[in-house]
């Protein structure tokens, strides 16, 4: 009887190893794969995300299997979100026989805002990051970078007009329930800068965001903590990690702060 051609071949993966060395993570590293998220009750969208994929591999096996990473995510109902990362875990440690593991996915999450006179409506973009490790319990956390304007507070209050302005770069990660949207996060920080970023202002709304700014002068140090106040009053927040970076206009380097509470 002819046998199918894969109880033919070899398993070299699955033999076992005489060097007895753990490794740590063994998987896969910066695919990009078209997956579902949902952060909403909304329907799921369609986004291209990032992902690394590893496992931990014991001193007696040669090797993980690789295929089995991408085999998950062409379940047809995989779709990602905070509520459903322990169950997409649970199911990789299965395929791969690990007792520990780690998944990330990273893409860009679009926002409709409304410009704030006219109203004219345009998407923002955001880079977010979702990760999971699992070694005695499940950690998850999401990364969100948002770029912001601030306003320098010693410029204005030395200048006799202007002050000078810059965009900045927040990036925080947190530890947030599934009850937090990431527009809702996303809101939440943007409110804390000199002012937002809108990708289609008229002319009205560059007048408004000017002077908004201008009345509202940050410095990178303020910015994080006003974060971090802002975050530590959510209860749906249990842990937050606020990064600032000023990318300078009148110096040829940035100004960067952070508090870590993770």
């Amino acid at each position: 009887m002819n046998l199918p051609l894969t109880h033919r071949l070899e398993d070299v993966q699955n033999t076992p190893d005489k060097r007895q060395l753990i490794i740590d993570k063994v998987g896969i590293k910066s695919l990009r794969y078209p997956v579902l998220f949902q952060s909403t009750t909304e329907t799921p969208i369609r986004v291209v995300a990032e992902f690394n994929m590893y496992v931990h591999l014991a001193a007696d096996v040669k090797g993980t299997h690789m295929s089995r990473f991408i085999e998950l995510l062409e379940r047809p109902d995989s779709v990602f979100s905070l509520s459903n990362m322990p169950a997409f875990m649970t199911d990789m440690l299965e395929l791969l026989g690990a007792k520990q593991g780690h998944v990330s996915l990273r893409f860009p999450y679009f926002i409709s805002k409304a410009a704030p006179v006219s109203g004219v409506k345009s998407f923002m973009d955001y880079d977010i990051t979702l990760t999971a490790d699992y070694k005695d319990e499940l950690e998850l956390t999401v990364k969100a970078e948002i770029p912001v304007t601030s306003l320098c507070p010693c410029s204005k209050k030395i200048s006799d007009y202007g002050a000078h302005n810059q965009r900045s770069l927040v990036s925080v990660e947190a530890r947030i329930s599934e009850n937090m949207t990431l527009d809702a996060l996303i809101q939440l920080i943007e409110e804390q800068a000199s002012s937002q970023l809108y990708g289609l202002l008229k002319r009205p709304d560059e007048k408004y965001v000017t002077e908004f700014a201008y009345d509202n002068p940050k410095f990178v140090e303020d910015l994080v903590r006003d974060i971090a106040v802002a975050l530590a009053q959510q209860n749906d927040v249990s842990g937050f990690r606020v990064e600032c970076e000023n990318f300078e206009s009148i110096h040829n380097h940035s100004a960067y702060a952070v508090i870590d509470q993770l």
